[in-house]
């Protein structure tokens, strides 16, 4: 069984158009669709797609993956934090109603969500995402203003256990998108929030084979951000290292990092950050894994060049022998 996540990519900045672009045939949309269809995952997590009332969005973009071949006909999306307006003053700017005052960062209800593809049944889910920051044991929550606190929401998209039925039995999807641990002050509100996005999962374990995977946002060599929460995690799962065929290195900040290039799974701006590993897929220490990697092939050829076109983040994907593992 092949388990994979991605950020195709997939959002846009205002409500409907996303839907709009997946109807018009716009080449991104399609360029995503491609790099799916050529991995050819039996359930993936996207990160980075806008969510809408009726799923119309994420209906018409499984009916272009149908169309380039490779058919997901089970799905699942859950109104993400991100863009929720909450009426307050959430980065303390002195204004109301910005992108910073919402749940989660997000010019509309519902950019930038998340959802789940799967060629398999998907059973029960448990949606987390309303668990007030506050509340999560051993926060590292930045003091602010007592209104705010009390409704400030820990995931800034979500907080999803999707169970993905197999002929071997249930497989836990834990499945989240954390804010990057930048863009704030030195009270380090992102970087705090990035790190109990992970803690959150220590307190969720199931007693069941699960696979913690999503938009981390976190590079533990070469970003900023906390990552004591993540190697916590590992106490429980796998880092199956998972690497890409093509990463550049020689440019920019890539220049300077310290971590293996291989393991990188967006392409950042030379400029800024460089490339960074913030995309992961770790299943639990008793799934037995055959393979893992980076859909990153050299931008020169059919693939690289849609790759490089649909986002700036790459697919994972690790493959699972689940008849070698303990499914209950």
């Amino acid at each position: 069984m092949r388990v994979a996540t991605y950020d195709p990519g997939l959002s846009r900045e205002g409500p409907g158009l996303l839907l709009r672009d997946i109807e018009r045939d716009d080449p991104q949309v399609l360029a995503a669709a491609k790099v799916i269809a050529s991995a050819a995952p039996d359930v993936i997590l996207l990160t980075g797609l806008d969510w809408d009332l009726d799923g119309r969005a994420l209906s018409a973009f499984a009916a272009k993956l149908t169309a380039a071949g490779y058919d997901m006909p089970h799905r699942f999306a859950a109104r993400p934090n991100s863009g929720l307006a909450t009426g307050l003053d959430m980065n303390g700017d002195g204004r109301t109603g910005r992108a910073d005052d919402a749940q989660g960062f997000g010019q509309f209800a519902g950019q930038n969500g998340m959802a789940v593809l799967s060629r398999l049944p998907i059973g029960q889910t448990i949606d987390y995402s309303t668990e007030l920051w506050k509340n999560i044991p051993d926060n590292i929550m930045p003091a602010t203003k007592p209104e705010i606190a009390a409704i400030q929401r820990l995931s800034s998209s979500g907080h999803w256990d999707v169970q993905i039925t197999t002929p071997d039995g249930p497989l836990h999807l834990l499945a989240w998108s954390a804010t990057p641990p930048v863009f704030d002050g030195k009270e380090d509100r992102n970087g705090r929030r990035n790190h109990d996005e992970a803690a959150f999962w220590l307190d969720h374990l199931p007693d069941a084979a699960f696979v913690l995977l999503g938009k981390i946002n976190l590079d533990p060599v070469d970003g900023e951000g906390r990552p004591e929460a993540l190697a916590a995690l590992l106490n429980h799962a796998q880092d199956t290292a998972p690497k890409g065929a093509y990463q550049p290195t020689s440019t920019g900040a890539n220049a300077t990092h310290q971590g293996d290039p291989e393991l990188d799974t967006a392409a950042f701006d030379v400029t800024g950050p460089g490339n960074l590993r913030v995309d992961y897929v770790l299943p639990d220490n008793g799934l037995t894994v055959l393979a893992s990697g980076v859909l990153w092939p050299s931008p020169d050829t059919d693939l690289g060049k849609a790759v490089a076109l649909a986002s700036d983040h790459r697919l994972i994907w690790v493959d699972l022998n689940l008849a070698d593992s303990k499914l209950d």
